[in-house]
């Protein structure tokens, strides 16, 4: 599938992997990209991709990724405008990490992961990536329904790409039951979204990166990082969102990518 000319949202763009990801897309000829964050950021980060690219590629979006209406209208924004969305990474992402049970020492009394901190995450992390992702492939569908075009054929090229923002901790971390449990829920929906998406000529996958250098993990402190994460990758040090944006590049121009792709510079969960 191609990148140049054609039209993307990418949602947690203000920063981190989404925000390179974006980049790359402009460097690459993609028409116009969605950017799309909660924080106000997001304007002078499409001026400062706009600015590089030395044209207008980013347009920016502020609102809730939670948000039905605001999903809807972005897209109907940018396919009014520009073309109908055929690429999107939702990256927007929330941490909430604590351990699943903890035990006061003084009272013997165990408390338990905050329920609405796990709905948070969930919504933020999991529910909200998917419907991105069906929005795009149900507008895709009735572009093609419009065109009269019923079973998408190989001849016709791939008409759209999804790719997930998965995990490491995916496969279970301790301190991110919440943060774990969406990431891995990501495989299932991509799965099937996959399976069920062909029909209408959209592929989805997921990347799975390790820790990568993003306001994300740099709150979880820099004596956490130098204990526990970079003495136990291959590489000794945190990845660049640079690096995971480009295997994402990969992952949408390359149509025999399926599935997982794991970017985890040798880094796996403790047991």
């Amino acid at each position: 599938m191609r990148i140049k000319d054609k039209v993307a949202v990418i949602t947690g763009a203000a920063s981190g992997i989404g925000q390179a990801v974006a980049k790359l897309l402009a460097e690459r000829g993609a028409k116009k990209i969605a950017v799309v964050d909660m924080t106000d950021r997001i304007e002078d980060v499409a001026a400062e991709i706009n600015a590089e690219a030395g044209r207008d590629v980013a347009v920016p979006f502020q609102g809730d990724v939670t948000n039905a209406e605001f999903r809807q209208s972005v897209y109907e924004q940018m396919e009014q405008n520009f073309d109908v969305v055929s690429i999107c990474v939702p990256a927007a992402g929330i941490t909430r990490d604590d351990l699943a049970v903890r035990v006061n020492k003084e009272t013997g009394k165990a408390s338990i992961y905050p329920q609405e901190n796990f709905e948070m995450v969930v919504n933020v992390n999991l529910i909200a990536p998917v419907y991105w992702a069906m929005e795009l492939i149900a507008r895709i569908a009735e572009d093609r329904a419009a065109k009269g075009l019923k079973k998408w054929v190989p001849d016709e090229h791939v008409q759209g790409t999804v790719i997930f923002i998965g995990s490491i901790s995916s496969q279970g971390n301790k301190g991110q039951v919440s943060y774990a449990s969406t990431k891995a829920g990501l495989e299932g929906a991509a799965s099937t979204l996959a399976k069920e998406a062909t029909f209408h000529g959209v592929r989805c996958g997921v990347i799975h990166p390790g820790f990568t250098d993003t306001p994300m993990v740099r709150a979880m402190g820099e004596d956490y990082i130098e204990k526990y994460i970079l003495p136990y990758t291959q590489l000794g040090r945190l990845i660049k969102p640079e690096e995971i944006a480009d295997a994402i590049c990969f992952m949408i121009s390359n149509s025999v990518v399926s599935g997982e792709l794991w970017a985890d510079a040798g880094w796996h969960p403790s047991a």
